[in-house]
This record gives C-alpha cells, structure tokens and sequence, in this order.
C-alpha cells in the first residue's frame, strides 16, 4: 500500500470523488502541513493555522499508480488559483500534493509539468513533503455519504 495527500480545496468532494476510484482502499478527511499542532475546523476557517483541507488516500499500487490519481486529481481542481476552489476561498483551500515518499515527488513533478503545458500562467499547487496532517473531526469524514446533497465545487463523474 501506498499514502499520497491531495489538498484540493473542501475535502469533501476530494474525498468522495477518490474513495470511488478502484485502488484506493482508504480515505480521509484531514488537515496538513500548518503551523498548529491538533487543528480543528473552526481554527483552519480563521487562516491563522496555516492548514490546507487534504484528504488522505491509500491506495493498492498493484491496482492503480500515482500517475493515475494525479491524472483524476487535476481533473477535478483549477491548479492555477491560488488559495481557493469553487466558492471556497481562503488559505485552507490551497490545492497540494503532499507526498511521504521520494519517489511519489518526482512522480508528482512530472505530472505537475505536463498539467503546465495546458496553460499561460503558473500553476499554484504546492508539492513539497508531508510535514504534519491531523485527521478532521468525525463529522467531515465521508461527509457526501452521509449528505448526498451536500455541497461539493467538484464534478464528481470527472
């Protein structure tokens, strides 16, 4: 098994759009690489915690490859906005790929540079490590699940 962590604006979409992707075994909802130790919601809304919604994703590399999931990953965000998606805007809506191995960086920069190529101005999603992520309170977790007409700025057949 394999971690990758994809910040793609409210981790709520993100994670129901990748929790239906065959090879990936986990999801969750969680907030990464701040400032803050034990984040919650309410802290990461103020912009003070340096925290961006990001879901976590396990997945089988026997069944899918990161390659892949960074193709879906860049279907469902804009990279080229900085600090929002859809109608979130703020810090926490930042879009990043957060990696714990190596080798998923330079997969990571390979599909950033071909994401690139698409367009004029600089891509704004972060890659760098996975410095910190604290998991999201029960609520967030499979929230679409649980709400079905919930919000969600992402096409989730994309």
């Amino acid at each position: 098994m394999k971690d990758i962590y994809l910040a793609g604006g409210c981790f709520w979409g993100v994670q129901e759009y990748f929790s239906r992707i065959e090879g990936v075994v986990y999801t969750e909802t969680g907030y990464a690489n701040g400032k803050t130790k034990e984040p919650d919601y309410r802290s990461v809304c103020t912009g003070t915690t340096g925290h961006a919604e990001t879901v976590f994703v396990r997945y089988d590399e026997e069944k899918v490859g990161l390659k892949y999931l960074l193709e879906k990953f860049f279907r469902i965000i804009d990279p080229t906005l900085m600090n929002r998606q859809g109608n979130d805007i703020g810090t926490q809506y930042r879009t990043g790929i957060y990696y714990v191995d190596e080798e998923d960086a330079i997969i990571a920069k390979v599909a950033m540079d071909e994401v690139q190529k698409k367009y004029k101005i600089p891509l704004a999603t972060e890659l760098m490590p996975l410095s910190y992520y604290y998991p999201a309170e029960d609520y967030h977790q499979d929230y679409l699940k649980k709400n079905p007409f919930g919000y969600c700025h992402i096409n989730l057949n994309a």
